[in-house]
C-alpha cells in the first residue's frame, strides 16, 4: 500500500521529459522526451519507478495503480480508435522495462499484449495477412510464457525449430500461416504443462501480469549480478512503459532496427547500426537472425532511412552526446521505439568527447566528465602484436576493443568455474543472452557466431569494457559436444584462441601482446603533437591535459627503487608517496637481515647496522636523484621480522635433516630458534611498524641517518632532494614522539658533520584506528599524515585481506553485503569517516598539516573522489594507475562546475 494517496504512478508519454530518470527510469524518460519534440512515437504511458517499490517492498501493487492504469488505457484506446484485445480490430501493446541507468537485457519484455484465439483473426484482417498475426501469436505466447510464467524458453525454441526442421527451411519467415497455427497450438501446451496453467485469453489479465513481471525482474539473479559488476544502486527499481505496438514484421517493406549517431566501438562519425527486414523488436539484439548494416536500409527503403538520418541529427544534438536508437518501420511508416545516450568502448568515449568539444556542443569540464579513469586504464592494456606470426580461423565484427587470450569455453558454468580456478577463458556462444552475464563477466573476452554491434554481447561487452567479436558466421560452434569448427579446423574446449575486439580477427592459440599506444604516449615514446600522432592519443592527451590544469589533489607514486621512481614520473607523477624500505632487505641483503635478528650483543646488532647502512643509503641517493625536486616520503621499517627469516617448515625440514647426516648447521639452529621466538599469531597486529623501532635499538635511527646522508650527498651534488620521513603503525602520539625525537637528534648530526642544511619532513602513517580517532593529538608531532587505507579497512572491518578474499568475499559481494569489495573501493561509512574526522582533527591542531594516501585506494577512481571531497592534498598510487588518479582527480574539480557527474 503506498503512503501518499496524492502520489502520481502513470505518466502520459506527454507528461514527461528526459530530466525525469529517477522517477520514469530512462525509457520512460526518453519516450516522453522525443514525443515533446514532435518525432513519430507510438503513444503510450510509463508506470513509475515509485510503483515499483511500493510492489517490491509490499509484494503487491500499489491501490491506486490499477485505477490510474485504467485511465491512461482508456486514452490510449480513444486516441488509437480501438480497444485493448478487441476481437475485430485490437489494440495491441508492449510492455517493457526501463530503469534508470540502461541495464541491456537484463530484466523483461513482452511484446503484443492483447492477442487472443479470438483478437488473432481480427489482427489478420486488420493487417490483411494471416501469417503475421500468427506469427505476432505466437511470439506473444513465448515471450510470455518464458518472462512471466516461467517456463523454460529452451522449450518454445527447440518446438521453433522442430518446425523449421519439418518445413526443411532455416530461418523462422519461411514458415507460413498454416505452421504457425499449429506452432501457437503447441506453445499454448507447453505453457498448460509447465505453468500448470491455460495461457490467458483476457487481454488485461495479460497486461497486468506483465507488469508486474517487469516490477520482479528487477530483482532477478541476472540483474542483480549486472547491477554489482555496473555499481547501480538495487533500491532504484524500474519503471514499466506501456507502448501501443508498430509492427516490423509485417513483410518486407516492414522491419526493425538499432542505430548509433556514431560508432559505439570507434566513436567515428557515420552510419552504424543493424536493421532487419520483416522482424519484430528483439530479433536484431537477440542476434537469432544476422543483419543487415543500418547503411542498407537507403536501398531498401530511402524514404525511411532519410528520415531516420534526420531524426539521428537531432537527437544527438539535442542529447549533445551518441545516441543509441531503437526503431521500427511498419509498411513504410518510421517509429521510433526508444533512444538513450549509448554505451561506447573507451577509445571511442575519448574520441566522442573531444569531437563534441570541437563541434561547441559540450565545453572541457563537460568532455572531462564524459570519460572515466576504468575506461582510461582499459585503454592502457596491451593489443596484439602485428609482427607475430599467427594463425587466422576466421573474421567477424569488432564489437568491443581489446586483445583477449583465454581457453575456449562454452558455457556461462564452465566460464565462471574454471576462472574460479585461475584459467583465463574466452566465452564461445552461437549468440548471448541475459543469462550468460556471470559467464561473460568471467571471460577475457567473447565469441559469438551470430548477431551484430547491436546484439546483446556486444552491448553487454562494451559496458563491461570486455573484448567482444561477434557475427564471425564461418565459425560453427556446437554448444553440445563443446567446440567449434572453421574450415576443417576443430577448437576443442580447453583450446587457446585469441580474441581482437579491435579488428574482429580470431585467431587459433595465443598470439603476443605489445604496449598500448596510449602507454607509449605515458611513457614518452610517442608524442600527441606529432603529425603522424595516434588519433586516439591525441584526444587522450588533450583531456589529460585539461584534467592536470584543473585538478585540486596532487597525485604521487608508490614506488621503492629508482627505476620505478623514473617510470611514475613519466606516467606524471607528483613525487612518492610511499617508499617501503622493507623492500630494499629482500634478495642478497636478507642475510645482513638475518645477522641483526640473530645478533646477542649490542656490539652484535651495531655491527649488523653499520652493515646495512651504506646499502640503504645508496638506494635513497638513486631515488632521490630519479625524483629530484620533487618529494619522497620513505617509511621507515613496517612488517614484521619473522618476515625476512626463512619459512619455518622449510628450516625445520632442514635442521631435521641436517641432524639426521650429524652434520650440524649453528647458523641454521639460530635462525630457527629466532623464527620459534619471532613467531606471532596474527602478525598484521604484531611486532612491526614503530614497535619494531622501539624495541630493537638502532634500526629506525640507522635508516634515517641513511636518508639524511643521502639526501646531503645529493645537496653536495646540487642536487634538490625533498625527503620526508614516515613512521608507521603509530597508535598513540607518545610512540610518534620518541621516535621523532631520534630521529631529530640523528638529522642535527648529520647536519653538523656535513655542514649541509638539512629540512626533513617528519610524520607518519593513519593506518590504526585509535589513531584516526586520535589524530588531534598525533598532529602536534607530525607535520604530515599519510593515510594507510589498506591496513585501516583491515583493522576497521577486524579482518586480514590474505585470508578472507578468497574464502568468504564472494559469498558477500553475491548477498549484496558488499557492493564492491572493501580494499578496492574505500569503505565511506566506515574507513571513510574515520579518514574524515582525522583530517578535521588534525587540521584543527595543525592547519598546515600535509595530508595524503598511499594504499591502495590512492588509484581507484571512486575513492579519489571521496579524497578530494575530504580535503586531502594528494593520493599516491601504483606507478600504472598514476594516469587514472590524475584524470579521476581533474574529474572531482571538474565535477564541481559541471554539477554532473558520469556513470
Amino acid at each position: 500500500m503506498s503512503e501518499n494517496k496524492d502520489q502520481k504512478f502513470v505518466y502520459d508519454f506527454t507528461e514527461g521529459n528526459k530530466d525525469l530518470k529517477d522517477l520514469l527510469g530512462g525509457k520512460g524518460a526518453n519516450l516522453a522526451e522525443m514525443t515533446n519534440l514532435g518525432l513519430p512515437v507510438p503513444p503510450g504511458f510509463t508506470i513509475t519507478t515509485e510503483a515499483c517499490k511500493v510492489y517490491l517492498e509490499s509484494g503487491d501493487e500499489p491501490a491506486e495503480l490499477r485505477d490510474e492504469v485504467s485511465a491512461h488505457l482508456d486514452a490510449l484506446e480513444q486516441k488509437m480508435g480501438k480497444k485493448l484485445g478487441q476481437a475485430d480490430n485490437p489494440l495491441l501493446v508492449s510492455v517493457r522495462s526501463g530503469a534508470k541507468f540502461s541495464m541491456p537485457g537484463m530484466m523483461d519484455t513482452v511484446l503484443n499484449i492483447g492477442l487472443s484465439d479470438e483478437s488473432v483473426a481480427g489482427l489478420a484482417q486488420q493487417a490483411g495477412d494471416e501469417r503475421f498475426a500468427w506469427d505476432s501469436y505466437r511470439r506473444l505466447i513465448q515471450m510470455f510464457g518464458k518472462t512471466v510464467l516461467g517456463v523454460d524458453g529452451e522449450l518454445f525454441e527447440d518446438a521453433l525449430e522442430e518446425a523449421k526442421a519439418a518445413k526443411k527451411v532455416t530461418v523462422d519467415t519461411d514458415l507460413d500461416a498454416a505452421d504457425l497455427k499449429k506452432l501457437v497450438k503447441q506453445f499454448k501446451k507447453i505453457v498448460k504443462t509447465e505453468a500448470g496453467r491455460d495461457f490467458p485469453q483476457d487481454p488485461r489479465e495479460q497486461m497486468d501480469l506483465a507488469i508486474c513481471s517487469v516490477f520482479e525482474s528487477w530483482n532477478t539473479d541476472r540483474a542483480k549480478l549486472y547491477r554489482r559488476q555496473e555499481r547501480i544502486p538495487g533500491d532504484l527499481g524500474t519503471a514499466v512503459n506501456i507502448c501501443s505496438m508498430v509492427f516490423g514484421n509485417l513483410g518486407p517493406d516492414s522491419g526493425t532496427g538499432v542505430a548509433f549517431t556514431r560508432d559505439p566501438a570507434s566513436g567515428h562519425q557515420g552510419v552504424y547500426g543493424d536493421y532487419l527486414q520483416n522482424a519484430q523488436g528483439e530479433d536484431v539484439v537477440a542476434g537469432i537472425r544476422n543483419t543487415v548494416p543500418l547503411a542498407d536500409l537507403e536501398s531498401i527503403d530511402k524514404k525511411s532511412y532519410d528520415q531516420l538520418m534526420q531524426i539521428m541529427e537531432t537527437l544527438e544534438n539535442h542529447y549533445k552526446d551518441l545516441c543509441d536508437i531503437e526503431f521500427t518501420i511498419e509498411r513504410g511508416q518510421l517509429w521510433m521505439l526508444q533512444t538513450r545516450v549509448g554505451k561506447r568502448t573507451a577509445g571511442a568515449a575519448f574520441r566522442i568527447a573531444t569531437q563534441l568539444v570541437d563541434q561547441g556542443l559540450i565545453d572541457e569540464a563537460e568532455a572531462l566528465q564524459r570519460v572515466n579513469g576504468a575506461q582510461l586504464a582499459q585503454l592502457m592494456f596491451p593489443r596484439f602484436d602485428d609482427r607475430a606470426k599467427t594463425e587466422l580461423l576466421g573474421r567477424g565484427i569488432a564489437a568491443s576493443p581489446g586483445a583477449a587470450v583465454g581457453k575456449a569455453v562454452f558455457d556461462s558454468y564452465t566460464a565462471v568455474k574454471w576462472s574460479r580456478s585461475g584459467e583465463k577463458v574466452i566465452l564461445i556462444r552461437r549468440e548471448t543472452n541475459p543469462d550468460d552475464l556471470d559467464g561473460m563477466i568471467a571471460a577475457e573476452g567473447i565469441l559469438t557466431s551470430r548477431g551484430g554491434k547491436t546484439s546483446h554481447a556486444a552491448v553487454v561487452a562494451r559496458g563491461m569494457g570486455k573484448t567482444c567479436v561477434c557475427g564471425a558466421e564461418e565459425l560453427e560452434v556446437d554448444t553440445k559436444r563443446r567446440r567449434m569448427t572453421v574450415n576443417g579446423t576443430v577448437i576443442e574446449e580447453g583450446d587457446l584462441v585469441s580474441v581482437d575486439g579491435s579488428t574482429g580477427k580470431v585467431y587459433k592459440g595465443e598470439v603476443p601482446v605489445v604496449p598500448s599506444p596510449v602507454v607509449e604516449y605515458f611513457e614518452g615514446r610517442m608524442h600527441a603533437g606529432a603529425d603522424d600522432a595516434d588519433e586516439l592519443v591525441q584526444a587522450v592527451h588533450r583531456i589529460m591535459a585539461y584534467a592536470d590544469r584543473v585538478r585540486r589533489l596532487r597525485v604521487r607514486a608508490n614506488a621503492d627503487n629508482a627505476e620505478d621512481a623514473l617510470r611514475a614520473r613519466r606516467f606524471g607523477a607528483q613525487g612518492i608517496g610511499l617508499c617501503r624500505t622493507e623492500h630494499m632487505f629482500l634478495g642478497e641483503r636478507r642475510e645482513m637481515v638475518e645477522k641483526l635478528i640473530l645478533a646477542d650483543t649490542d656490539d652484535e646488532r651495531e655491527e649488523a647496522l653499520r652493515a646495512l647502512l651504506p646499502q640503504q643509503k645508496q638506494d635513497f641517493v638513486e631515488l632521490f636523484e630519479a625524483m629530484d625536486g620533487l618529494p619522497v616520503t620513505v617509511r621507515l621499517l613496517d612488517p614484521p621480522l619473522h618476515e625476512f627469516l626463512p619459512d619455518i617448515t622449510e628450516l625445520s625440514v632442514r635442521v631435521a635433516l641436517a641432524e639426521a647426516r650429524k652434520d650440524h648447521n649453528e647458523n641454521d639452529l639460530r635462525l630457527l630458534q629466532a623464527v620459534h621466538r619471532l613467531h606471532e599469531q596474527n602478525p598484521m597486529l604484531g611486532l612491526r611498524g614503530v614497535r619494531l623501532g622501539l624495541v630493537i635499538p638502532g634500526l629506525f635511527t640507522m635508516q634515517v641517518r641513511a636518508i639524511a646522508e643521502a639526501a646531503a650527498q645529493r645537496i653536495e651534488a646540487k642536487g634538490d632532494p625533498r625527503a620526508e620521513i614516515m613512521i608507521p603503525l603509530v597508535g598513540t602520539v607518545q610512540e610518534l614522539e620518541i621516535v621523532r625525537e631520534e630521529a631529530e637528534q640523528v638529522i642535527a648530526e648529520v647536519r653538523q658533520q656535513t655542514g649541509i642544511d638539512l629540512k626533513l619532513a617528519l610524520g607518519t602513517m593513519i593506518e590504526l584506528p585509535r589513531a584516526a580517532l586520535t589524530a588531534g593529538q598525533i598532529a602536534e608531532a607530525a607535520e604530515f599524515f599519510s593515510f594507510g587505507t589498506n591496513d585501516l579497512t583491515q583493522t576497521v572491518w577486524g579482518f586480514s585481506r590474505d585470508d578472507v578474499e578468497a574464502s568468504f568475499f564472494t559469498a558477500y559481494l553475491e548477498k549484496g553485503i558488499f557492493g564492491v569489495s572493501p580494499f578496492e573501493t574505500i569503505d565511506k561509512d566506515g574507513v571513510g569517516s574515520l579518514v574524515r574526522s582525522a583530517v578535521e582533527a588534525g587540521r584543527a591542531t595543525r592547519p598546515d598539516l600535509k595530508l595524503g594516501v598511499c594504499g591502495e585506494h590512492g588509484g581507484d577512481p571512486e575513492s579519489v573522489h571521496f579524497f578530494h571531497e575530504v580535503g586531502l592534498d594528494y593520493v599516491s598510487c601504483s606507478p600504472f594507475r598514476i594516469p587514472v588518479a590524475r584524470l579521476e582527480a581533474g574529474r572531482a574539480a571538474a565535477v564541481r562546475t559541471t554539477g554532473s557527474d558520469s556513470r
